[in-house]
């Protein structure tokens, strides 16, 4: 399994981002997935979850209605498109294999993570 996280880098708040994360190793189309950052300093959050054919998909209140999540299941892609940034998202980003309930972690793939940086 490998997840290869793409499209941090310095933002303005309230300018957009738009994260990617493409997988391989495993049969993308068959699993949710999700996001996650680590703030300075911060626990992990999660951000984004989507199930496996992108037709649900849920957000903590912190990034609600400026965050959507989207996957591209013919090229096994995430997608995070990230708007009205503020200076508090600035973290780094991970995207994560959502294992199925009967398996154990449910994560248990990461990517490496991709920085986002918001100036104020």
């Amino acid at each position: 399994v490998q997840l290869v996280e793409s499209g941090g880098g310095l933002a303005q708040t309230g300018g957009s981002l738009r994260l990617s994360c493409a997988a391989s190793g495993f049969t993308f189309t068959t699993y949710g997935m999700s996001g996650f950052r680590r703030a300075p300093g911060k626990g992990l959050e999660g951000v984004a979850v989507i199930g496996v054919d992108g037709s649900t998909a849920a957000y903590p209140n912190s990034v609600k209605g400026r965050f959507t999540i989207s996957r591209d299941n013919a090229k096994d892609t995430l997608h995070l498109q990230m708007q009205s940034l503020k200076p508090e998202d600035t973290a780094l980003y991970y995207c994560a294999k959502r294992n199925h309930d009967y398996e154990s972690p449910v994560y248990a793939y990461w990517g490496q993570g991709t920085q986002v940086t918001v100036s104020s």
